[in-house]
């Protein structure tokens, strides 16, 4: 076995990593770029090495500097984790001549499956099913097009090398094949070097499902089930699931046996995933082959108790795999949540700075479920525009869907960030969806369920009551304080000052509230609730503390809070809220309040994230239409279009190409 090894990677992945190395006693080395010298990943190794600049092609993706650091620290081996180096044959082979281990399959795997052409030809000579498609050369847009009419619409174009949603779009008709192409081929060269796409027939309503393989070099391959990877957004995956609930147990058999088939025929010796697009009625074609670890692979890790990263550690050594199939049955249910640094009120645009506050749920195992963590951050870490936004992978698994979902909602609300924007609200209102908890499920789920972008849920039913009791509860703990203070009595409250009228965004809550020992009781008015209930609520929630915690009517909450002038901001199952609690004559005081209305006149068309402006489309005095291109902007390694709201002239264009911009910096004026 290995006695160090070198993680050519960062952020969670990098930590993932290093967690079963230290377990299995190996030293670790990490790599670090100028931007991430104090990153957690580069803290938790035994060793660290700087390798350059901030920029990824400059660092990370030099495959000379991680060959240098494994010299420089007699490092055995190196782990890839995701994305970067981990799917270039070239670099395997680097490592294998300067006598380093590659902890992953052989460099003839990775140029087999590697490459999304030449895996879907592969493929088809192996008689696995794959989506009709053009896998040749695309000369360029208008060839592109008549591959697409050819094809018929829908269509994807993809890049060749691609992951991630990087180098990916959709086009539904002849009109949008042109500038698709250049989109994904400009993506493709920035984020991979390799700027081949090809073109598929998309399959409409479809889902993402995913079938773990896992193999050895002595011939032995298995496979762990299968994931779900429906939920996705740009074609970026942001919750997954296993087992699937669209899969039967002859159809898992039969993806299974054909991922295993596939894996076999390329003599796959490490884990790597088998990618699917399935049908409602359980059709399926093949899609890829992720020749590497995924990013979600903890939800397999948690349902099979295998794992992957230890497995893939052994089999680099030369180990056998001592796993058999029919000990691959799923036990339980798993989910996840990619947490992102990104706001989802604006677009889900992305967001960059230091993290005030970072607050994660407490791991491990509780009654029937479990919560795992994988992050590469820390409170008070930077979250860089260079890089991918992931702030941590939330995982919960319990004994069947239901309770895996019900857990994720409960880790979610409990899970504090502070700093940056985070898409946590959208990721609880997921959980909250019926169409989610049914399983009803596709790769179009969240622009069929948000058409129009996540604003968010209106506070109601049994969520508005909890809201606005812990924010009368909260708001009681600050008068208690205050008395204590001030040296006033603390005795019972007269009648008239028990009345409260709590308002959570535009909904009025009237109660009354009283101190009963160690629990703070609230009384709905029957204007509220037409039982006029009493919920009686106990934490030790102090002032200051990002989440109130503890129980409603017996029942475990958790809460964020994060205090206003006034009130609180209260976050809870997809709700997030002001909160404010008046007394009667406050109440009637602050509904004469004017509302403040936005001054913008919308002549402005302003960056929606910090970036890097690729170019721009327009002129001063240019006549623009509704939906005409204005500007390219990248920011995280993905391009975004910034587009004509209305028709208009152009004023003034405020950046240059290449200039890197702020939030909400003025990109072209409007006459």
């Amino acid at each position: 076995m290995f006695k160090k090894i070198l993680i050519a990677n960062r952020g969670e992945i990098a930590c993932r990593v290093i967690k079963t190395a230290r377990r299995m006693g190996i030293r670790t080395v990490a790599v670090y770029s100028e931007a991430d010298a104090e990153a957690l990943h580069v803290k938790m190794a035994d060793e660290a090495v700087p390798i350059g600049p901030a920029p990824a092609a400059q660092s990370y993706l030099v495959a000379d500097k991680i060959i240098d650091a494994c010299r420089q620290t007699g490092a055995e081996a190196v782990h890839p984790g995701y994305g970067f180096l981990s799917e270039r044959a070239e670099f395997a082979r680097a490592l294998e001549k300067a006598g380093i281990v590659f902890i992953g399959p052989n460099p003839r795997a990775i140029e087999a499956m590697g490459d999304k052409i030449e895996s879907k030809k592969f493929a088809a000579k192996a008689k696995v099913s794959t989506v009709p498609g053009f896998l040749g050369v695309i000369e360029d847009e208008k060839h592109a097009v008549k591959i697409a009419n050819e094809i018929g619409y829908p269509v994807m174009i993809k890049a060749s090398a691609g992951g991630g949603g990087k180098g990916m779009r959709i086009a539904m008709s002849a009109g949008e094949v042109g500038e698709g192409f250049l989109r994904a081929r400009s993506e493709a060269k920035s984020s991979f070097g390799d700027d081949r796409v090809f073109i598929e027939k998309f399959i409409e309503n479809p889902r993402h499902i995913e079938i773990q393989v896992l193999g050895d070099k002595h011939g032995h391959v298995i496979h762990l089930n299968e994931r779900e990877c429906s939920i996705q957004r740009r074609n970026q995956k942001v919750i997954e699931e296993s087992p699937s609930p669209l899969l039967d147990e002859k159809t898992r058999a039969v993806m299974g046996a054909q991922a295993v088939a596939l894996a076999k025929a390329v003599n796959y010796d490490s884990a790597g995933t088998v990618e699917f697009v399935a049908g409602q009625d359980r059709s399926f074609y093949f899609l890829e082959m992720n020749t590497r670890l995924q990013v979600e692979h903890p939800v397999t890790e948690l349902v099979t108790g295998v794992d992957l990263v230890e497995q893939m550690i052994r089999v680099a050594a030369g180990e056998k795999l001592t796993l058999k199939q029919s000990d691959m049955r799923p036990k339980g249910w798993a989910i996840e949540s990619r947490i992102y640094a990104e706001d989802p009120y604006r677009g889900f645009l992305p967001s960059v700075g230091r993290l005030v506050r970072y607050r994660p749920p407490q791991e491990g195992a509780r009654s029937d479920t479990t919560v795992r963590v994988d992050t590469g951050v820390e409170e008070g870490g930077e979250i860089s525009l260079h890089y991918d936004p992931m702030i941590a992978k939330l995982v919960t698994c319990g004994p069947d869907r239901a309770a895996a979902i019900a857990a994720m909602s409960d880790a979610l609300d409990g899970f504090a960030i502070e700093g940056v924007g985070q898409n946590i609200p959208f990721l609880a209102a997921v959980m909250q969806n019926p169409r989610f908890d049914a399983g009803r499920l596709s790769t179009a789920f969240i622009a069929e369920e948000f058409p129009d972008g996540f604003r968010g849920i209106e506070p109601k039913g049994e969520t508005l009551l909890v809201l606005a009791a812990v924010a009368t509860a909260i708001d009681h703990v600050y008068g208690e304080r205050k008395r204590r203070i001030s040296g006033q009595l603390t005795g019972r409250l007269v009648t008239r000052e028990k009345q409260r009228v709590v308002r959570v965004g535009d909904a009025e809550v009237r109660l009354e509230v009283m101190r009963q020992e160690d629990a703070v009781a609230v009384r709905f008015d029957a204007s509220t609730d037409a039982k006029r209930r009493t919920m009686v609520l106990q934490s030790r929630w102090k002032p200051g503390e990002p989440v109130w915690a503890g129980l409603a009517d017996g029942r475990e909450i958790a809460v964020q809070v994060r205090p206003l002038a006034n009130g609180f901001q209260l976050s809870h199952r997809g709700v997030r809220e002001n909160a404010y609690v008046y007394t009667e004559r406050e109440a009637a005081l602050a509904r004469l309040m004017p509302e403040k209305r936005s001054t913008d006149s919308g002549k402005f068309v302003r960056c929606p994230m910090p970036g890097l402006v690729l170019s721009i489309a327009v002129a001063a005095g240019q006549e623009v239409k509704a939906g005409d291109t204005l500007a390219v902007v990248e920011a995280m390694k993905m391009e975004n279009v910034l587009r004509a709201e209305r028709d208009g002239t152009v004023k003034a264009v405020h950046v240059k190409q290449g200039e890197s911009v702020p939030v909400d910096a003025a990109i072209v004026e409007f006459a």
